[in-house]
């Protein structure tokens, strides 16, 4: 007798430790129902456990529709689910319990939360369950700052586009998708046109903040959140459009050269117009073992040229430059104004 009253005293000492922990903490029995959920819990979540406390509706704490939470997935030993449902995850050497890391839309709070959890089985002398014990840290600062970090990192400083780096990371992935998928891959390169000219009338200063008016023009122009707009060296921009057909590509090239000519950015060099305008090269192509992702760049770049050659503030695609070419040559009077060879032996 005196043995389980000593029993039942531990139980309650227990509760009451786990009742006033600082780590937000809540517990089920085996059928997955809350026995436990303390006051940081309650804290960290909005809700008291007053509304949870003998429920298996522990999961509208952290998640709009019905899922199960790491203690579940304890309890009904599914570490197959992990994957599927934690962006981050893992199970521990000794093989007890799971570990993961997951962004919560928090209903109650109207926020979201990183957290990483916790949650580990409970069993009595026998080996049976009794129960499963979560425990939750709030990492949003920190995963925050790490993502800021990150696109630091990724960013250009001028523009706040993606930098070079991270174009050169996002073309190889992307045409290496494009190659498994058999979707065709599309590369926009932009030139502000006779920039250096810019520089010298109007100083580094306000060439700077011409480039940093276009990059706001390139980034808001291709707006679909699988493409990257990323300043590719000087003057020279570029965005990667995964699954995107030429003329689909086209179109958001005259719509960002339109743009920038209605706005009348005033230029006013000698020889270069009024106006700040765009050169646009394209290149087109559903990946093969043939060739690799510097190939696209090579013939957007020459595309490029051609628009640049054939008198600027126009598109031009990478497979349509002889005949941009061979008409710009008409235009001023000359039969072949470049030739193909000499296309990649160029200077701008």
């Amino acid at each position: 007798m005196g043995g389980s009253k000593s029993l039942d005293v531990a139980q309650a000492y227990a509760v009451r430790l786990m009742q006033h922990l600082v780590v937000p903490t809540f517990v089920l029995n085996p059928k997955r129902q809350v026995v436990i959920w303390n006051r940081a819990c309650e804290r960290l979540t909005g809700v008291r456990a007053t509304e949870i406390i003998g429920t298996n509706e522990h999961w509208r704490a952290f998640y709009e529709t019905k899922r199960y939470c790491l203690a579940d997935l304890v309890a009904l030993g599914r570490p197959d689910k992990l994957s599927t449902l934690y962006s981050q995850h893992a199970v521990p050497e000794d093989g007890l319990g799971f570990c993961a890391e997951n962004w919560c839309v928090m209903p109650r709070l109207g926020n979201q939360l990183y957290l990483a959890i916790d949650a580990g089985p409970i069993h009595d002398e026998d080996g049976k369950l009794i129960a499963v014990v979560e425990t939750l840290r709030d990492m949003t600062d920190q995963k925050r700052a790490e993502a800021a970090l990150k696109t630091l990192a990724a960013s250009d400083g001028l523009t706040g586009l993606a930098n070079r780096r991270s174009f050169d990371q996002t073309l190889a992935m992307e045409w290496s998708r494009a190659e498994r998928t058999k979707k065709p891959l599309s590369l926009v390169l932009v030139d502000v046109d006779h920039f250096k000219l810019y520089n010298d009338l109007h100083g580094h200063q306000r060439g700077d903040e011409c480039l940093r008016v276009v990059a706001s023009i390139i980034g808001e122009t291709a707006l679909r959140p699988a493409d990257l707009s990323a300043r590719y060296g000087g003057e020279e921009f570029a965005i990667v459009m995964p699954e995107t057909e030429q003329k689909a590509a086209v179109k958001v090239a005259e719509r960002l050269r339109s743009t920038l000519a209605k706005l009348q950015l005033n230029h006013g060099a000698a020889g270069a117009g009024p106006w700040v305008t765009f050169s646009i090269g394209i290149a087109t192509r559903v990946p093969d073992e043939t060739v690799q992702a510097d190939w696209l760049l090579t013939k957007a770049d020459e595309a490029l040229y051609a628009a640049k050659h054939a008198g600027r503030n126009r598109v031009v695609c990478a497979d349509h430059i002889l005949a941009t070419l061979a008409q710009a040559g008409a235009e001023q009077g000359h039969a072949d104004p470049v030739s193909k060879q000499n296309l990649a032996a160029r200077g701008r």
